[in-house]
């Protein structure tokens, strides 16, 4: 078991941010940050200037806009000051937690940042057919070419034009567990799904819930649940249904998105497995992610689906380790040996003018040394390919790029960060409430199937 000081302390939340996560992305991710601003440009005098001396003849105030804020923002600044103490560029960041909501109106109302960070390629999509993103220089096109593969690129091409360089990612097929109170017990982790509910009956059967959910997120709450669906169908029905729900080639309520409930279902909703020291199954609703998984630190539950940007929530005396308090694996597939599905988030840095300032400050971002900046700073990981993912200290960090950057690895975005915002990040988000607290699986879909514009 965990050393007694984990077993007092563990209600308490670090509310240092993560992302998403790693970034705080998709699905709710960035209400795990508060405020944040930018910094001055710094002195240059003690700093090596020559990785940014292709952008050192430009001058000027860049500004960028995103959903990070309190500590994550602050990490951000950091990681391009040296470039701004180096090329005399001022990057001027705002973030807001009603950043989905604001940009839009910004963009109407003509006050468009240089640059903004969006979570959901939805948005994404929007802000480009509404004509106010601009496609990106020709520098930031040679960089993400080389650095992202294709099924990145593709979240941000429009009409085989590209509005936006891939910032962060994180991973959220990630199941939390602590290998301490899995070796007491000689539990191993599960290699198929009916591994992992043989495991689920075990632990239940010793009197432990063998799992911790909560869908409470403040004006996000429902999105956790979002997250058991969409890593439950890719496994049920694989990457080509997937992206078809996305695109409403098949409606929300097809038999495939069913039976996506069905296997989520099975766990979700099975009184014999919820929910940890918080209550029943309808406790999912009202309990925080954040404080979701904290009763894995002394055995009060078994295991936790949630982002590998969660680590931010533990206390800095939690080992977060293969052999520590708590670590991850990923979320398996149907059948041990067939190819697991990764789902997850991630930004896009999306430029909204085309200045000479605001071109070299997204070409920066869009760069692996950006990318090993940013990732030195702490809970934060790129996909770009050619990052050095030895910068990174974060063992759950280092464990989702160990999976995001794997060859074979073909990543899937968040579902509901990828349909339009009032299906995708509205009625989903509340039919998942209603589904937790009763609402059958048939009215919940139907009432999503017809909210889609």
């Amino acid at each position: 078991m965990l050393r007694p000081e984990h077993r007092a302390r563990h209600r308490s939340l670090a509310l240092a941010a993560a992302a998403g996560s790693v970034v705080l992305a998709a699905s709710g991710c960035a209400f795990l940050s508060g405020e944040g601003g930018g910094t001055d440009t710094g002195d240059a005098s003690d700093v090596d200037c020559a990785p940014f001396e292709q952008w050192s003849g430009t001058e000027g105030t860049v500004t960028v806009y995103s959903s990070i804020r309190d500590e994550e923002a602050e990490r951000m600044d950091r990681s391009w000051a040296d470039f701004e103490a180096c090329t005399g560029i001022d990057i001027q960041h705002e973030g807001s937690g009603e950043f989905e909501a604001q940009l839009p109106i910004r963009l109407e109302g003509g006050n468009a940042p240089d640059l903004a960070l969006i979570p959901q390629p939805g948005l994404l999509e929007r802000v480009v057919a509404d004509g106010h993103a601009v496609p990106v220089a020709d520098g930031v096109r040679a960089n993400v070419e080389e650095g992202w593969g294709e099924d990145w690129r593709g979240y941000a091409t429009f009409d085989g034009e590209l509005y936006g360089s891939p910032y962060g990612a994180n991973m959220k097929s990630m199941v939390w567990y602590s290998p301490a109170y899995f070796s007491e017990k000689g539990y191993e982790t599960p290699e198929s799904w009916d591994d992992m509910l043989a495991l689920s009956d075990e632990i239940a059967q010793s009197g432990t819930d063998p799992w911790c959910v909560g869908f409470e997120s403040g004006d996000a709450t429902g999105w956790p649940g979002t997250d058991w669906i969409e890593n439950a169908l890719l496994r049920t029905s694989g990457t080509d249904a997937y992206n078809d729900w996305i695109s409403h080639d098949i409606p929300f309520d097809d038999p495939q998105v069913a039976e996506a409930f069905d296997l989520a279902d099975g766990i979700v909703r099975n009184p014999d497995y919820v929910n940890g020291t918080f209550g029943g199954v309808e406790s999912i609703a009202v309990t925080s992610f954040q404080e979701a998984g904290l009763p894995l630190l002394d055995g009060e539950c078994a295991m936790y689906l949630m982002g590998s940007f969660y680590s931010a929530q533990f206390e800095e005396d939690v080992v977060v380790a293969e052999d520590g308090d708590v670590y991850g694996f990923v979320l398996p597939p149907l059948e041990a040996g067939a190819e697991v599905p990764v789902m997850g988030g991630g930004e896009f840095a999306v430029p909204f003018a085309d200045r000479p300032e605001v071109a070299a400050v997204h070409e920066y971002l869009s760069t692996p040394e950006y990318a090993d900046s940013r990732a030195s700073q702490g809970a934060w990981i790129s996909a770009n390919r050619n990052m050095d993912t030895s910068v990174i200290e974060d063992p759950a960090s280092q464990f989702a790029a160990d999976v995001l950057l794997a060859p074979d690895t073909v990543f899937h975005f968040d579902a509901s960060d990828s349909m339009p915002s009032s299906v995708g990040t509205d009625v989903f988000w509340s039919g998942m409430v209603d589904w937790v607290t009763g609402s059958s699986t048939d009215d919940v879909l139907e009432t999503i199937e017809s909210a889609w514009p």
